[in-house]
């Protein structure tokens, strides 16, 4: 049981950001940007955890490794609720799952863990069911290109980051959790701060609205919701090979998926349930490893 533990975290929070996109869009109906959004939520988190334990900031200073944690946290929140909240679900998820490409390599690179043949195999599955999805019969490269949307460009950038942030949360896996989850509560604050100022300011980004019990209401929710989602990934990351750690994630594609059909009615193809398969033959695979021979 407690060797499924890690596993059971990272399947939790693959659920969490795998629905997190309807209060997003719940907040943007509202008024409230997503990037707006996020800002609001981590300020939320930020505060909150140093009222609740104030030795993190000083613990966290000790560590400045965790600078990095807080810009790659803070930049793949702002990215995916970005690209979530106003691109196709699926196709921004599935594209956030180019992710264990970079984790593997991020992870070969930092930590030494050299891709082993049951890595390459979860790695070959993953992107043959993106592969599946993502490219349409007849498709080219150039007219793949010229396609991309802006929420498909934070999706791409978005997996990376997050692959680095597995691999920083595994080399520091020393450093207590409280610290650790006030640098990616930080970087997010920060992250979407910064973002949203420049976005208000140059006319891009709408301005905070008006004061009702409905949204801010909605931002405490998806607070607690992060807060759940945070130490899930924490917990399961840390304990966990990067490379296997990506792999399981990668049933946020189903939660997704799953979530989209339900609330918007979405029509599932046949080349979305062969690769979603496949995908989740990766997660089995990541799952089942240590009893493969």
């Amino acid at each position: 049981m407690l060797t499924a533990l890690p596993f059971l975290a990272l399947m939790t929070n693959a659920l969490i950001w795998g629905t997190i996109w309807w209060p997003f869009r719940q907040l943007q109906a509202l008024g409230v940007h997503p990037v707006l959004g996020t800002a609001l939520v981590y300020l939320i988190l930020f505060c909150g955890l140093l009222l609740v334990k104030p030795a993190a900031a000083a613990i966290a200073r000790r560590h400045p490794l965790l600078l990095l944690l807080a810009f790659t946290s803070g930049s793949t929140n702002v990215l995916f609720n970005w690209a979530a909240t106003t691109g196709d679900v699926v196709r921004v998820v599935l594209l956030f799952y180019l992710m264990p490409a970079w984790s593997v390599l991020l992870a070969w690179y930092f930590l030494g863990e050299k891709p082993n043949k049951y890595s390459i195999l979860r790695l070959v599955l993953a992107f043959s069911g993106v592969l599946i999805v993502m490219i349409p019969a007849g498709a080219t490269w150039q007219s793949l290109t010229a396609n991309l949307s802006l929420p498909d460009a934070l999706a791409i950038v978005g997996g990376f980051t997050f692959a680095g942030t597995n691999v920083v949360l595994r080399s520091q896996y020393r450093v207590p959790g409280e610290a650790r989850m006030l640098a990616m509560f930080f970087g997010g604050l920060v992250a979407a701060g910064a973002m949203s100022v420049l976005g208000i300011s140059l006319g891009r980004m709408p301005a905070m609205p008006d004061i009702a019990w409905s949204w801010p209401l909605m931002v405490l929710v998806v607070a607690v919701l992060i807060m759940l989602s945070n130490w899930t990934l924490q917990y399961g990351a840390s304990r966990l090979a990067a490379t296997t750690a990506a792999v399981v994630m990668l049933s946020e594609v189903v939660f997704a998926s799953a979530s989209n059909v339900l609330i918007e009615g979405t029509v599932l193809s046949g080349r979305l349930l062969l690769g979603g398969a496949l995908v989740l033959s990766a997660s089995l695979i990541a799952a089942l490893e240590s009893r493969l021979p």
